[in-house]
């Protein structure tokens, strides 16, 4: 038996109709997926089944794409230190960040039972964390996050981004560069599906170093992007409605406090999860085909550029 959590029933049944999961094949699939890993002498990979599922789910059990985006997610975070996650999350930096509020994971999906929704605020000086110190936090989350959140997992994800306390201090912490390998890495790495992004208080400077990631992105994912250049959701009303949002936002959905200090706990059950598989990653000798980020440019592009419009 695969070594999975049950999901809900109303999860399981969208799981069945829109990814194409097929329960009884699960331990089928996840032992095809191994064996290729494998085979592939440059790729160590975490192999348990909570990690691997997710890369099928992610890929609507497509086994090619499941295969790739899973190369992708251990390629790219070799690449660059603003994609990888923790080894320890005791790290007395890594609990720091945590509990400024800059990422909460708010306790009630959209619409009840649909996406999960993420909360990303600036909720830090200028000079309180390195950019590296940052993205390592995010992605770390994200790691639990498409383990331990059956919602996220199925439904996908709606991140709210409110750029509202950003400086022009703050420009070294968002530097182009990053921008473009994080937009990369969740078009093409992360087993979790983006289903919108809303961008509230963006500053022109920050919408256009948006705007240069995002040419470098699929189309398909640009569309995704919703951005305003003040705080009111009312905007987004017909896709978002207000009271999904936390409470500091004048919404219901708990407070940013509370969530923070609630997911601690969350952390904490993942914290032997990353040091068994703090080894795992690419050794670019071994490879036997070439990588498609290393063909043209630094992570390779894709897409078209279309510029976004501001709400």
């Amino acid at each position: 038996m695969p070594d999975i959590r049950p999901l809900p029933e109303e999860l399981q049944k969208i799981a069945i109709t829109e990814l194409g999961e097929v329960p009884e094949r699960i331990a089928e699939d996840l032992h095809v997926l191994k064996a290729w890993i494998r085979q592939q002498p440059h790729l160590k990979a975490c192999i348990e089944d909570l990690f691997l599922i997710q890369f099928l789910r992610g890929s609507k059990y497509s086994l090619e794409k499941a295969k790739e985006k899973l190369s992708n997610f251990y390629t790219l975070s070799a690449k660059s230190p603003h994609l990888r996650s923790m080894a320890d999350v005791d790290d007395p930096t890594f609990r720091r960040v945590h509990r400024t509020g800059c990422l909460t994971l708010l306790p009630t999906p959209l619409m009840e039972h649909g996406p999960r929704i993420i909360v990303e605020q600036v909720t830090f000086g200028p000079n309180e964390f390195t950019s590296d110190e940052i993205s390592r936090y995010v992605w770390t989350i994200a790691e639990i996050v498409m383990q331990s959140d059956p919602y996220a997992c199925i439904q996908g994800l709606v991140i709210v981004m409110d750029f509202s306390k950003v400086t022009l201090q703050h420009l070294h912490l968002l530097s182009p560069k990053m921008l473009l390998e994080v937009m990369m890495f969740s078009e093409k790495a992360l087993p979790l599906r983006i289903k919108r992004v809303l961008v509230l208080n963006c500053p022109t400077f920050v919408q256009t170093l948006l705007n240069f990631a995002l040419s470098c992105c699929s189309e398909k994912f640009q569309k995704r992007i919703h951005v305003s250049d003040g705080k009111n959701i009312d905007k987004f009303a017909d896709v978002f409605p207000k009271k999904y949002l936390p409470q500091d936002f004048g919404g219901e959905n708990s407070s940013v406090a509370d969530i923070c200090r609630e997911f601690e706990k969350v952390i904490d059950e993942y914290r032997n999860y990353f040091k068994r598989n703090s080894e795992c990653g690419i050794d670019e000798r071994l490879r036997l085909e070439e990588s498609n980020f290393n063909k043209n440019t630094e992570f390779g592009a894709g897409g078209s550029f279309r510029k976004i419009n501001v709400d």
